[in-house]
């Protein structure tokens, strides 16, 4: 599995974290996109970034920490075929995946230790798509995202 790993100024430290959980996990290989220290930097960046990366099919899955997930969560969305949802816990990341087939994990590195962090990411990266009832609604989400697409 190939991750896309981002973060700004707020999440730097965390992203590090995720780092050393990465390399240490079975199968998972990742591409640090960003940011490189705590120096004030804007978070649209490195979540488009990472958006983009796995739009294009060069990562399967993304992870971005901001100050409170929010954000990133929100710029990551505008591309098109990306499914950002900020996981505050566990069972939200889980949720995230089997239910609305998330593909990028967004992370509040203000609001989490580095325990609970380990946890949304694993869960996040464990768990698999849901059944036909919750990809039948996930392809409503998407056509919502064709109608509006300029182009």
């Amino acid at each position: 599995m190939r991750i896309a790993l981002g973060a700004d100024h707020a999440g730097f430290d965390l992203k590090e974290e995720i780092k050393k959980l990465l390399e240490r996990t079975a199968g998972i290989e990742f591409e640090d996109l960003g940011t490189n220290s705590n120096l004030t930097v804007d978070y649209p960046d490195f979540a488009q970034a990472v958006a983009e990366a796995v739009a294009a099919g060069r990562a399967d899955l993304g992870i971005i920490v901001d100050g409170a997930g929010i954000g990133s969560a929100i710029a990551a969305n505008k591309v098109p075929g990306i499914r950002a949802a900020m996981c505050y816990d566990a069972a939200s990341a889980r949720n995230s995946r089997e239910h609305n087939f998330a593909n990028v994990l967004t992370l509040g590195g203000r609001a989490l230790d580095a325990a609970r962090m380990r946890e949304i990411v694993r869960a996040f990266l464990d768990t698999p798509t849901g059944e036909e009832r919750h990809a039948a609604r996930v392809r409503k989400i998407m056509a919502i995202e064709r109608k509006y697409q300029r182009g």
